[in-house]
């Protein structure tokens, strides 16, 4: 059963999972559960995604109940008008507070590339799947433009722990608060990945043995990213809605042996 956090006649909001796709996706073929999916089991009516979160991530997700509410919901999303705030852990110790302000270049998946999407004129290569670089030069003919992304960090609490990774005999990590006011494709992951603080956990954009670190020390399987809060304006009454999560248990467990599991409320 999936966790409830909000719900009346036009919305409801679930406690997404770690590990949990939104919807059926040709990418994830094998996969058979599906946040969709098991909140239409669950309560009896189509539901309408509001907006993504990816796999890895765990936290609020909204959705609508019908197809004007949906369509409400995404202008809110597209005007860059819902708030929305994440923690997540990350490797290193960055500034107490900062923006990073760095374009990204629209990310496609593997069916955007099947089809020719953002292609231009030669095929997809691999590299382009993650192409921060290409934010930094002119655009040319048929390529891909990068987009403005902008997210807001606060540090919250660091620690430096007693393990060598890589050519440090001690190893540093910080929880930080992320805000981000534009919506790209994978957008906090990479932002963290340019500011050299990439998120634990993450198999994409981190780097490989600190995940495997934490693994070994917290026994932590998961992406160390959670939606806490979102606030938007309800379509049908107007109203300011605030939607809170907690973290989840394989989260929080992290946190706890890190001594941080206060910083994330009074943060």
């Amino acid at each position: 059963m999936l966790d409830i956090l909000y719900r009346d006649e036009w919305l409801v909001a679930i406690h997404k999972p770690s590990g949990l796709l939104v919807h059926r996706s040709p990418i994830a073929a094998r996969d058979e559960r599906f946040a969709v999916q098991l909140l239409r089991d669950q309560i009896g009516r189509r539901v309408f995604p509001a907006h993504r979160l990816d796999r890895g991530t765990s936290g609020v997700l909204l959705f609508a109940l019908d197809a004007a509410m949906a369509a409400a919901l995404g202008a809110q999303f597209e005007a860059r008008t819902v708030a929305k705030r994440y923690v997540a852990v990350v490797r290193g110790h960055p500034p107490e507070a900062g923006a990073i302000d760095h374009p990204l270049v629209r990310k496609l998946d593997a069916i955007e590339r099947r089809h020719g999407v953002g292609a231009g004129r030669r095929d997809a290569l691999p590299e382009d799947e993650d192409d921060d670089s290409a934010a930094d030069r002119p655009n040319t003919e048929g390529a891909a433009a990068a987009l403005p992304a902008l997210t807001h960090f606060r540090r919250l609490a660091t620690v430096e722990l007693p393990h060598a990774v890589d050519r440090y005999p001690t190893s540093r990590y910080a929880l930080v608060e992320l805000t981000p006011e534009t919506g790209r494709r994978h957008q906090l992951r990479r932002h963290l990945k340019h500011l050299s603080h990439p998120i634990i956990g993450d198999a994409t954009y981190g780097k490989g043995r600190h995940n495997r670190l934490f693994q070994t020390l917290f026994g932590c399987q998961r992406l160390l990213l959670a939606c806490t809060t979102l606030t938007v304006t309800h379509p049908a009454t107007g109203a300011l809605l605030n939607i809170t999560a907690p973290l989840a248990e394989d989260f929080g467990a992290v946190l706890r042996q890190l001594g941080w599991d206060a910083a994330v409320v009074t943060g």
